[in-house]
């Protein structure tokens, strides 16, 4: 199985960090046919937290690009996926076992928010109010929030991470990604294919993608203060246990 998983991210034009068994590696199962695919590395604490570091250091470079611009980037990526469906839509289809339909469904979807958040990055504004002192003029700006949190589900496991970074990279926000140790090598593959086209733009460090454990990587981020905003999709009992976490230290939650 390795082989062929290998020839298919040859066809996305990617190499496959596939490392030996070992109690840090991370085994990947086609869960269709209950077959290895293969170990994974995961990343430990002190490399999850570096690349919260670099994902910060980004946003005080990608805040400042106008908005428009940051729809270009995001634009280059859905280009990208478009040249790339349909091995992207088959690796998502071995690894969690949707039907091959549904599979290149979920890519089109993450196609489709790069066209929608192409389309914002021009709409991006704000309220203009009058004042009640005489020469002043009132009005609403938004701005970047800073880097944000995404963890995403199996079932799921491209589609919900892209209808995040696409709106979030357009409003200036970088992406730190931690995808379901059920589905790594989807997220692998999302990464590397788009990783480069900000890495193109002098803005690489805006997505990262951490894969590791729970405890401690998880739980870490969770509580992490630079990632003023956690997106997480999964169980009630994750979304139960992700709230307070981020609520305790002022942070902003979308379940």
């Amino acid at each position: 199985m390795s082989s062929e998983l290998r020839a298919l991210f040859s066809k996305l034009d990617i190499s496959l960090p596939l490392v030996s068994p070992s109690a840090a590696s991370l085994a990947c199962e086609d869960p269709s046919r209950a077959e290895l695919l293969g170990h994974l590395g995961q990343d430990d604490l002190e490399t999850a937290l570096a690349k919260v570091g670099a994902a910060t250091r980004a946003f005080e470079s990608l805040r400042r690009v106008p908005a428009p611009e940051r729809g270009a980037m995001v634009r280059a990526m859905g280009e990208r996926l478009r040249r790339y469906k349909d091995p992207l839509a088959m690796l998502v289809c071995i690894e969690v076992g949707k039907g091959i339909e549904e599979a290149r469904g979920e890519v089109q979807e993450m196609i489709d928010i790069c066209d929608y958040a192409l389309g914002l990055s021009r709409m991006i504004g704000g309220r203009t109010m009058p004042s009640e002192r005489p020469d002043h003029r009132m009005f609403e700006q938004w701005l970047p929030l800073g880097p944000m949190l995404c963890i995403s589900a199996f079932n799921f496991p491209v589609a919900v991470w892209s209808w995040n970074a696409a709106i979030a990279l357009v409003c200036g926000d970088p992406v730190v990604w931690k995808p379901s140790l059920a589905a790594p090598l989807s997220a692998l593959a999302v990464h590397g294919l788009l990783q480069p086209v900000l890495a193109a733009a002098g803005h690489g460090d805006a997505m990262q993608l951490i894969i590791g454990p729970d405890d401690p990587v998880a739980h870490a981020l969770v509580d992490d203060p630079r990632l003023p905003l956690v997106s997480a999709t999964g169980s009630c009992a994750m979304g139960r246990a992700v709230a307070p976490r981020v609520a305790a230290r002022l942070g902003r939650t979308l379940l």
